[in-house]
């Protein structure tokens, strides 16, 4: 009885002690099945259906280029021009939500009232008249030096980044950790900024003007013409930022800490560090990049009510896409956002039936199709 009671463990055994290795050979079947539903399973029926319809796609994408070679040309800068600037404001959203894992769903509000801040600056500042000034916008008709585009741009990013900051610490650093809680609370302060936006700016679309001295195109080969801010200065603006927060999160101590930070927050403190202070950091970061997104929207496309959900679902798209704090991924993702969104716009059309009013369901369509092939988003890996 003595012995049976007090009967060693053999670590070599099979299995537990009257068990007879059962459990330990159950769960090696379940191994083997996994593995080998893994091989064979790396083309399963959801895959194989998102496949198929990259193909579908692609040969449909093929037989448009063929009919008008230099429309497509063209679509496809303006897909890959409003991917930079997905890319630039969802590169603050990505610093924020994905990698501090802090939710701001005000990340819109901030965007839109960056491109007001800088119009309302540029008009009244740097506008020299050159005729009556009547605009049905509302904009004048005046000129505008670099210097009158330049400055609005740092002030208003400026002003959004310390905006940014006392969002966080009067509102968010409290309830760390506490998604809900913090969308809530988020999301109550956008409404309350489009509110008081709309209250101060009007419902009708404005746009900053861009300096008079740059030029309106650029010339292409194939005798393509194409927008010079869109082509240089914003697309300029997303490498230079993708390259500086690469640097930035990857090559120095900073972004170390804030990766550290997020995962062992009590460890990081324990070794000295402010992580409060270094969090505040990296959200005025991601504030700045709102703004800045702002200003470039408002010049390359317009400011009008409701572009702030806009680009906040965008954000969210970018992000889930690429995958939670992957600043690569949020890059792929922009791209395909980008150009699915000004395919869908153009070419959206079958005969006499035009679907491009739909094109909204098509975005849906790629973000459902991502999630299908890889539910963490491409580059995405657990919390």
């Amino acid at each position: 009885m003595s012995g049976s009671s007090h009967t060693p463990l053999d670590p070599t055994a099979g299995g537990a002690p009257g068990v007879d290795g059962s459990e330990d050979r159950a769960e090696a079947d379940l191994g083997a099945a996994d593995a080998g539903r893994g091989r064979l399973g790396g083309w399963g029926p959801q895959r194989i259906a998102v496949a198929a319809l990259a193909v579908v796609v692609l040969v449909w994408l093929i037989v448009k280029a063929s009919e008008d070679l230099r429309q497509f040309v063209v679509v496809s800068l303006n897909g890959l021009t409003l991917a930079a600037l997905f890319f630039v404001v969802a590169s603050g959203f990505t610093l924020i939500f994905g990698l501090m894992r802090v939710v701001n769903m005000a990340h819109g509000a901030l965007y839109l009232l960056g491109g007001y801040l800088a119009l309302e600056m540029q008009d009244a500042w740097f506008t020299e008249d050159s005729g009556l000034g009547l605009s049905l916008s509302g904009a004048g008709t005046g000129e505008y030096s670099l210097f009158g585009w330049v400055v609005p741009l740092l002030l208003a990013t400026a002003i959004i980044g310390v905006i940014g900051v006392v969002i966080q610490q009067v509102f968010l650093r409290w309830n760390q950790g506490q998604d809900l809680r913090q969308a809530l609370i988020t999301i109550a302060l956008s409404v309350i900024f489009a509110d008081q936006m709309l209250a101060a700016f009007g419902g009708i679309s404005k746009d900053i003007k861009a300096p008079s001295a740059w030029p309106e195109s650029i010339a292409l080969p194939g005798d393509v013409r194409f927008g010079f801010f869109r082509g240089v200065v914003v697309l300029g603006a997303a490498v230079l930022i993708g390259l500086g927060l690469w640097w930035l999160i990857t090559r120095t101590r900073f972004g170390k800490i804030v990766r550290a930070g997020v995962d062992d927050r009590d460890m990081v403190s324990a070794l000295g560090i402010n992580v409060q202070l270094v969090f505040a950091a990296a959200f005025l970061l991601g504030a700045l990049l709102a703004g800045l997104g702002g200003v470039l929207g408002g010049t390359m496309i317009a400011l009008a009510p409701g572009e702030d959900t806009s680009f906040l679902l965008n954000s969210l798209i970018v992000v889930i896409i690429g995958g939670m704090g992957s600043l690569a991924g949020a890059a792929i993702g922009a791209v395909a956002l980008g150009l699915v969104d000004a395919y869908a716009d153009v070419y959206l059309v079958f005969g006499d039936t035009d679907l491009t009013n739909y094109s909204i369901l098509v975005t849906f369509g790629l973000l459902v199709a991502v999630l299908a092939v890889r539910p963490l988003g491409l580059f995405g890996r657990p919390a």
